[in-house]
């Protein structure tokens, strides 16, 4: 322990404990060690193909290469520290970097629903204003949306992370959590942190509430421009492009609304359960996300199958010669 002041005792570090009381944590810690690997490569190449293809450098695709970089931050700042407090056989962070952690993950994940929001915003204006979407949806009006985002999570989540320290430290310093988690972390102080725990509850509020209402609200009128159109190839096409949007919507979020729903009602008592739901919410939508995202989108098929076709003539041709 440090005593930073007369009043402030400060911690040098946290010992994290999160499901090491779970069966085959082991197992799990090595599945989501997998996750985290595909998760690296297929994230980097969909950025690669975007960042090469000029083709690709539009409003849509500049969403999709926000969600990546996102992603691929969340994942990172989980995945790493669970593997050395497996490997290594050390759970021990240090305060401050314990924070860093706490201030990465939160703004990360706070991105990820407003990323997917910016990907529903794109998607509106596609469907609702097809023949102004140009005019309306440029690149730059994107870039300041994408801005705008990323400024306001990482504000909203510093004002958290900062009050860390002015708490006292003077119990346990068990973590049970699969990182420096913020409730987990407050739960030990032992001074008063009702201002920190209102906060914490706004921001969930602020981070799962409002982005699926924007989503909501988006796709009401997608939905209504949809029912609008006559032929019934027009519609399936216009909702066809918005399938790998709802999958990666609905993986992220059911986890975590049904989770907080049984925990609020009391139905849910052992707390691997609930670590175990977050940490795969966290770590299976930035997998997945790419890997939709290349298959369904037929702007980035082509390219993966004319960089495979460049490479397999030019293969031929070394073998010809």
């Amino acid at each position: 322990m440090q005593n930073t002041s007369n009043s402030i005792i400060q911690p040098a570090g946290f010992y994290i404990v999160g499901l090491r009381s779970m069966s085959y944590s082991n197992i799990y810690v090595m599945f989501l060690t997998v996750l985290y690997v595909i998760t690296i490569m297929c994230n980097v190449f969909l950025i690669t193909i975007i960042y090469y293809d000029h083709r690709l450098h539009v409003p849509k695709f500049m969403a999709v290469g926000n969600l990546a970089v996102v992603d691929i931050v969340l994942s990172t700042s989980l995945v790493p520290g669970m593997i050395k407090g497996y490997i290594v056989l050390d759970n021990f962070v240090p305060f401050k970097l314990c924070l860093v952690q706490m201030y990465t993950y939160y703004t990360f994940v706070s991105l990820e629903p407003f990323s997917l929001c910016v990907l529903s915003y794109d998607r509106f204006i596609a469907i609702c204003f097809p023949l102004r979407q140009e005019s309306i949806n440029t690149n730059t009006r994107m870039a300041y949306i994408i801005s705008a985002v990323w400024s306001f999570c990482f504000a909203t989540v510093f004002y958290a992370v900062a009050s860390i320290p002015t708490l006292s430290f003077c119990g346990s310093l068990e973590v049970h959590s699969y990182f420096c988690d913020y409730a987990p972390v407050l739960v030990l102080a032992c001074s008063d942190t009702t201002p920190q725990w209102n906060y914490g509850t706004t921001l969930t509020i602020l981070f799962t509430v409002v982005p699926l209402i924007l989503i909501f609200l988006t796709y009401m009128g997608i939905l209504t421009a949809v029912f609008r159109m006559k032929n019934n190839q027009s519609r399936y096409k216009a909702l066809a492009t918005c399938t790998e949007h709802l999958i990666i919507v609905a993986l992220f979020f059911i986890p975590i609304v049904t989770i907080f729903c049984l925990t609020f009602f009391g139905i849910i008592w052992n707390p691997n359960v609930g670590l175990v739901s977050l940490s795969l919410s966290s770590l299976i939508t930035p997998c997945v996300n790419p890997i939709l995202y290349s298959l369904k989108t037929k702007e980035i098929r082509r390219r993966i199958y004319s960089s495979l076709t460049q490479r397999w003539s030019v293969q031929s041709l070394k073998t010809s010669h």
